[in-house]
């Protein structure tokens, strides 16, 4: 939200004196008090004029002329009138009218018993002309008069309160933004989704066809997708890349990267990142001309962590995405919470997709980065059971939101951490391989008898470190398991 226009502006609180008075000097209070509203407005109440001779109807009259807002406050009193005609409250709502002013009328309580006639009258005469909100108390009619100023401030272009990726980007012009980043863009989008525009069309004309324009100049979005050097204007928009030596954070990093450019940039050179220190392996030639290449991750679900921390992450952050690459895992952080209607569990399952920065995630889709199904999650995790893998975590670590891919959670460091017994450790260093196991299986590879099998394979299940496919059986087996479990300190004789 970006203020554009301080010039202050009146308010006149109109209201019988004596009935509300404390709503008026609340409101008084309030409006002057409140960060953004402040900024904008003074409020008139006519008992903080000092002594004066002038006539009482001529100057609250005369304030209502000066003000840009009206606002009446309607309760059970009508007030007196002046001689025979109408009360200096329907004097003012009438003043206001006459002098088209901005009108905001609130009438307290939840019904009209109890009110005088002639106070019923007016507030049906409001009634017919504009919309009046009904209040109960100081806090009710706080909140109502905010939404009301707030809304009058948007419509003058006072205040814009548009996403952050769709605001204009101070400083930015149509200057900083890449001729080349447009046509690969361009280029690309056409080639993935038969995008209607061709790599001839303008830098402008592109801009404003993808909403990427704000008054004519680029907004963050834009800069962000096409900048010549997004981070001269957004420093945190870059990714750092971390390698480490096991599974904990400890010094010396083995390698650490601080990517910046554009958002397809850092995605690129940040899966280039993983993939570069992650294991290969070569098969052979017997499904092909050309060697079959395996990493111990899969690469796509590689991308869709990365892909989806740049494109949903909190731009208004201070704070970076942040890739670190463990022994055991790959964590995707980046600053920003789901949305309310999500929580980690739901990502399981299908659900709708609600982008954080739908201008941003526009670009993605169009480029093929990103699809807009909502299925990011799920393939992430059908790509990691193709590859035998343990099923991504999903968790919000205070205002980060953190993915984690599991290379291979059963590590030497790890199963001694559950106390295995040696046959145990002999069958699930077996599974690592092979991806299952059966009772006779472990029975031949352990030495076990079919008693110790069934039970040192159940133990194993128990403590979450294999899965039972199938209930009883010769077809029953048994599998890692594709969530990292807790630890448990038992095991069995």
């Amino acid at each position: 939200m970006s203020t554009m226009d301080l010039k202050r502006r009146s308010i006149f609180i109109s209201s019988v004196q004596k009935e509300l008075s404390n709503e008026r000097r609340a409101l008084k209070v309030y409006i002057e008090g409140e960060p953004l509203l402040g900024r904008f407005f003074d409020v008139f109440l006519f008992e903080d004029l000092p002594a004066s001779d002038r006539r009482a109807d001529d100057v609250y009259l005369d304030e209502v002329d000066r003000s840009a807002i009206y606002i009446g406050l309607f309760g059970n009193e009508y007030g007196f009138p002046d001689g025979s005609g109408p009360s200096p409250t329907e004097r003012e709502f009438d003043r206001a009218t006459e002098k088209r002013k901005t009108r905001l009328v609130y009438v307290k309580g939840p019904d009209d018993k109890g009110r005088q006639t002639k106070m019923l009258a007016l507030i049906q005469k409001a009634g017919a002309q504009l919309i009046r909100r009904r209040f109960t108390d100081v806090p009710d009619l706080t909140s109502a008069v905010y939404a009301s100023l707030v809304e009058r401030l948007e419509r003058d272009g006072l205040i814009r309160t548009v996403p952050f990726a769709a605001a204009v980007c101070p400083g930015a012009s149509l200057g900083d933004i890449s001729n080349e980043k447009v046509e690969w863009f361009l280029d690309t989008a056409v080639r993935e989704r038969k995008f209607a525009l061709t790599v001839k069309t303008s830098v402008e004309n592109v801009l404003t066809h993808l909403n990427l324009l704000d008054g004519g100049l680029p907004s963050h979005a834009a800069i962000l997708l096409f900048g010549r050097e997004p981070q001269r204007f957004l420093i945190s928009s870059e990714v750092k890349c971390l390698h480490y030596h096991g599974t904990e954070v400890h010094k010396p990093i083995r390698s650490y990267q601080i990517y910046k450019g554009t958002v397809f940039d850092l995605v690129d050179q940040a899966v280039d990142f993983v993939m570069s220190k992650i294991v290969r392996s070569v098969g052979t030639r017997e499904q092909g001309p050309q060697a079959p290449v395996e990493y111990d991750l899969p690469k796509d679900a590689i991308s869709e962590a990365i892909v989806n921390a740049v494109a949903h992450r909190d731009y208004v952050s201070n704070a970076s995405v942040q890739v670190m690459l463990f022994a055991d895992r790959l964590e995707v952080w980046n600053p920003g919470e789901l949305p309310p209607s999500l929580n980690p569990e739901s990502l399981r399952h299908p659900h709708a997709s609600i982008p954080r920065n739908p201008l941003i995630a526009e670009s993605f889709f169009l480029t093929r980065y990103i699809e807009k199904a909502g299925t990011g999650t799920l393939d992430m995790i059908d790509r990691c059971r193709e590859a035998g893998l343990a099923d991504p975590d999903f968790r919000q670590d205070g205002d980060q939101w953190v993915v984690t891919l599991w290379r291979d959670w059963l590590t030497d460091e790890s199963l001694s951490g559950f106390n295995l017994n040696d046959r145990q450790t002999k069958a699930v260093i077996h599974m690592k391989s092979a991806k299952r196991i059966t009772n006779s299986e472990y029975q031949v590879i352990t030495g076990a008898s079919d008693s110790t099998a069934l039970r040192e394979l159940k133990d194993l299940e128990e403590r979450g470190i294999v899965e039972r496919v199938g209930e009883t059986g010769r077809g029953t087996y048994y599998v890692v398991a594709r969530r990292k479990p807790v630890k448990k300190p038992s095991n069995p004789s």
